[in-house]
């Protein structure tokens, strides 16, 4: 009798987890943010949409708050990531948040691929486009500083206060804000409300 009712059992959760829908099977990649000090250097790559030159300084100086996300197109924790990060630049762009996606180990044409025929809703420039290149980027660098070891690094998140950068000169920064992984999205968002000054949402 034991036995039937655990062969039941067994076929009763075979059926749930097959029948449950796809994304509550998503493996996540979550970490949060925490302060960290390194020299982070200011930079000038060519946007995805025109191929124009964007310079990281003069990008934030109108900006009450920066968040820099470096992403791999092909990396399920970056798609995991992607929607969350557009969410962000609709709701507090107007509020003085400035988004910027560092595209990684892709072609341009990935890169693009990725967005769709609409493109990102914030301001996606390239790094690099072979993943023969992991470790001569920045980014690589930059995770490496700040005790990020994963292989590829995608999505690697970084926080600023424009305030708190240098004027001039080649660092850009010498603290920010880290996640070596994907935003946890409650405390992303609760740390973005503060920093730009909003009352916490209810």
């Amino acid at each position: 009798m034991n036995k039937l009712i655990s062969l039941l059992a067994a076929i009763i959760l075979a059926g749930f987890v097959a029948s449950a829908p796809a994304h509550a099977q998503v493996s996540h990649e979550y970490a949060p943010l925490q302060e960290k000090e390194f020299s982070y250097n200011d930079w000038k790559y060519k946007s995805l949409k025109d191929n124009s030159p964007v310079d990281l300084r003069q990008f934030a100086q109108d900006k009450k708050l920066v968040l820099v996300v470096y992403f791999a197109p092909w990396c399920p924790n970056w798609k995991n990531e992607a929607p969350f990060v557009a969410k962000l630049s609709e709701k507090y762009r107007k509020d003085g948040l400035g988004i910027i996606g560092v595209s990684e180990y892709a072609s341009r044409d990935d890169a693009q691929k990725f967005f769709g025929t609409t493109g990102p809703n914030f301001v996606v420039v390239s790094e690099s486009e072979s993943r023969d290149d992991r470790e001569k980027t920045g980014h690589f660098g930059y995770r490496q500083k700040t005790g990020d070891m994963r292989k590829w690094g995608s999505p690697y998140n970084i926080l600023f206060l424009p305030t708190t950068e240098n004027p001039s000169g080649e660092v850009l920064l010498t603290k920010a804000w880290i996640a070596n992984g994907e935003l946890v999205e409650t405390d992303a968002e609760k740390f973005i409300r503060e920093k730009l000054g909003l009352p916490a949402e209810k």
